[in-house]
């Protein structure tokens, strides 16, 4: 038995060591070279900021012990000559460092897409799978977001730790007094900033859902599709009027933020003063009593600003790593979530020319699942239907009867609550789900054009095309002159909103299309799920006319709102509220002069009256 408990996700949690590890994971696999690169980048930066702290104490030393010009100006080369040579090193391996966080995050979200489109089709239908995907793309869709920002937080971390090492040695000889006021007026300050960034990121869905409906209305305003709506229906006031009303509410909550902002910075202010004003009081006295001579003030004071920023570093690249941690953990979540078919694992199912296929629905009950506003509701209840090998099925209904999902049920979109999909007397739950794909071809209401030429469009493959196979396709279909009268041909463009000299095909004309894409699959079992509803009743009966000829010797199922279209079935299927309620051929279900008649002749009459 299988039951809605296939449908629950274990649930699994990350913390932030555990994705950390991840992105090394997923660098050393694909690009080791960032890690090492990340290293070397942080050494490097730590160098630098030694080199430049002893750049003005050296020279102030060497004019101190009346040097020559020449040792002055060797002194000045040397550290000018050092500190060109590490940022040039370090603007290297910046750069290359680029490209190869780039490139780990691409591969990641080649992950999460791949999963998107290989997942079993219940999964778009759960809230938490889709919230997670939207969240995973979120991280990794630029460059900003954890899965890439993350090398820089490892980098500045493994810099501020090193950094923090060598200026705790620098200042091994100062009073303990000094070091811990920098240290506590450090942590005050990343307190006050924490705090502002933690309310930042407490209210960035509040941020989030003001620009996101502030964008939705300038999408909408620019939006060619619906610019007639706007100009006849006078929407342009009303667009402006909420675009306005948003903005203002943008406006308060920026307010709000730079006021935190702004206290932020005038503690900081304040914490800095008496930082630096204690340090520079300490070292002064130091210098007045002959300790120390006025390189080493220079730098010493120098190393307590280096200290804090150490300090504070830390704490920042900490902080930073957990948020990105939480980010990450969604993408892991999401690569991790439980897949409910056997799209690998299960039995493998090898098409073979000349087999027929017989698919049976027995005793099969099913309900989508409900929502908190919208509690579930039971589509069909024992349901007993076998589809035999050749044979043309029409299913008719009305709007809602459950055609579309008994479509879903045969092609193994969704499987049934109770009961059992059969092909050939076996569960096809025991199959690989990619296998049993392979045997059904489909044109359903919402069919996809590709952005690509018309060639990929019919082979769905933009690799390996048989431009033959194409052109046979093509010519069946009835498309073949439209194809030779247009300049590319079969190179044609589609779909304008990405190529701006794209063709648009009509909407007979895509659906001869998608007949030719129908035909290069050639499979043995054919199902269409109402594409013809944007169809005329004759241009309807046009294109089913060509599929009845194009389908001979396949298991074809036909659904349709328009019963006259069907008629050239060998059975036909009336479903009401779930269930079969008429069985037979277009003139038996009209001799019987039931429901399908009834509505028969109310179609009939309403076509004469036009």
């Amino acid at each position: 038995m299988f039951t809605k408990n296939l449908y629950r996700k274990k649930e699994k949690k990350y913390g932030v060591l555990s994705n950390a590890l991840f992105m090394l994971r997923e660098a050393k696999t694909s690009v080791p070279s960032v890690i090492w690169l990340a290293v070397l980048d942080g050494l490097i930066a730590v160098a630098v900021s030694v080199i430049e702290l002893y750049v003005a104490p050296s020279i102030l030393e060497k004019l101190e012990m009346h040097s020559t010009l020449s040792g002055l100006l060797y002194t000045i080369l040397f550290f000018t000559v050092g500190i060109t040579a590490a940022s040039a090193i370090q603007a290297y391996v910046k750069q290359n460092l680029l490209y190869g966080r780039i490139e780990v995050r691409s591969n990641i979200l080649n992950k999460i897409r791949y999963k998107m489109s290989t997942s079993s089709y219940p999964l778009r239908d759960k809230q938490d799978f889709v919230n997670l995907l939207a969240k995973a793309n979120d991280t990794l869709n630029d460059n900003s977001g954890a899965g890439e920002a993350i090398w820089n937080t490892f980098t500045e971390l493994l810099q501020n730790t090193l950094g923090f090492a060598v200026w705790l040695y620098l200042l091994k000889s100062v009073d303990v007094v000094v070091i811990l006021v920098t240290v506590v007026t450090t942590v005050l300050g990343y307190l006050v900033n924490y705090y502002v960034n933690e309310w930042n990121y407490q209210h960035r869905k509040e941020d989030e859902e003001i620009c996101k409906r502030v964008l939705y209305i300038l999408d909408r305003a620019e939006d060619r599709y619906l610019a007639k709506d706007i100009r006849i229906f006078g929407m342009r006031e009303w667009l402006c009027g909420l675009h306005d009303k948003y903005r203002k509410l943008y406006h308060d909550f920026c307010g709000r933020r730079e006021r935190r902002y702004f206290v932020a910075d005038l503690t900081n202010l304040v914490l800095g003063i008496l930082r630096n004003g204690i340090a520079y009081v300490y070292f002064l006295y130091m210098v007045l009593g002959g300790r120390i001579g006025a390189a080493e003030f220079l730098l010493y004071f120098t190393a307590v600003s280096g200290f804090t920023a150490w300090v504070n570093g830390i704490m920042n690249s900490v902080s930073t790593l957990h948020r990105q941690g939480l980010e990450l953990q969604s993408v892991r979540e999401f690569l991790d979530y439980k897949e409910i078919f056997c799209m690998e694992g299960g039995q493998p199912l090898c098409q073979k020319p000349g087999t027929d296929y017989t698919i049976e629905l027995r005793d099969v009950s099913f309900q989508y699942a409900g929502s908190e506003s919208e509690p579930a509701k039971e589509i069909f209840s024992h349901l007993n239907l076998t589809i035999y090998p050749g044979e043309k099925l029409a299913v008719v209904g009305l709007n809602g009867a459950g055609k579309t999902t008994l479509v879903k049920l045969i092609c193994g979109f969704y499987d049934p609550d109770e009961g059992e999909v059969l092909l050939n007397g076996v569960d096809i739950r025991k199959y690989n789900r990619r296998d049993y794909y392979r045997l059904i071809s489909g044109v359903f209401q919402d069919f996809s054009v590709i952005a690509s030429t018309v060639a990929v469009n019919v082979a769905q493959d933009a690799a390996a095309i048989d431009m033959e196979r194409v052109r046979d396709c093509v010519e069946k279909a009835g498309l073949e002159r439209k194809i030779e009268m247009l300049p590319q041909k079969y190179e044609t463009l589609l779909d304008r909103d990405v190529h701006i000299k794209a063709v648009e095909l009509s909407g007979g004309e895509l659906q001869r299309l998608m007949i030719a894409r129908l035909l290069y699959k050639d499979s043995p079992i054919v199902v269409l799920d109402e594409p013809t509803a944007a169809l005329d009743p004759i241009a309807e009966n046009d294109i089913y006319q060509k599929y009845n000829e194009l389908t001979k010797g396949k298991s074809a199922v036909f659904i349709s709102h328009r019963l006259a279209s069907t008629r050239f079935c060998d059975r036909i299927l009336l479903i009401e509220n779930g269930r079969i309620v008429e069985e037979g051929t277009h003139e038996e279900l009209l001799g019987n002069g039931k429901r399908y008649r009834e509505l028969f002749e109310m179609q009939s009459r309403y076509y004469q009256q036009n």
